[in-house]
Formats: structure tokens, sequence, C-alpha cells
């Protein structure tokens, strides 16, 4: 099944920001051609909400300033509070040697 096109000359943008933990925000509509990121994020209203924010489309950071097209999703990153391999290793010290990862589930039969 084919998704609806946007009426010509419009774009249909879809604006995601985590705003914390679990808390995740969708904003779709459409926007004249040619609208830009920073487009998108006043037509979300989540400009101004927070500065240093990052933004990216499709998972790669680009600037305000890049033109989006048809079916983009704009999406806005928040700074890591912990750093991801911290966190692992902090994670596998909590369950112990034996209950994470590769050592989790011990040798198999024939191997």
């Amino acid at each position: 099944m084919a998704e609806a096109k946007a009426p010509a000359g419009r774009l249909r943008i879809a604006v995601w920001v985590c705003a914390g933990p679990g808390a995740v925000r969708e904003w779709a509509g459409e926007l004249a051609a040619g609208a830009r990121v920073i487009d998108a994020l006043r037509a979300s209203g989540w400009e101004d909400s927070e500065s240093g924010w990052v933004v990216g489309v499709w998972g790669r950071v680009v600037p305000v300033v890049q033109e989006l097209r048809d079916g983009d999703r704009v999406e806005i990153y928040r700074s890591l509070t912990v750093d991801p391999k911290v966190a692992r290793r902090e994670r596998f010290v909590q369950q112990g040697r034996r209950g994470a990862g590769l050592f989790a589930r011990g040798r198999q039969p024939g191997s």
C-alpha cells in the first residue's frame, strides 16, 4: 500500500523529540515546499524549548538551515546524562560476570 503524497507545493514533515526518559513526543504537519529544519521546529513549537539541543533528519545531524523533503522526520536530540560506555560498564558490575553478556548463557553443548 502506497503512502499518500502531500499536495503539490507542500511537504509532510514529522518532528520527534525525547524530552526525557520514556517521554517521546511527535508533531506531524505540512509545510510549504522549500521549508527548512528551523521552519519545522517553529511550526511544532519546539524552536525555543531548549537551546543547545542538536537536530537531525532521519538520524543524521544537520544544520537548522537544511532544506527538507517530503516525508522527512526531524529529530531533536537531547544531551546524554551518562556516557553509554560508563553505563554499560556499571550494569556489568551490578549484574556480575556470570549475569551479563557472553557469560550469561554459559557453554553450549557441542561447542
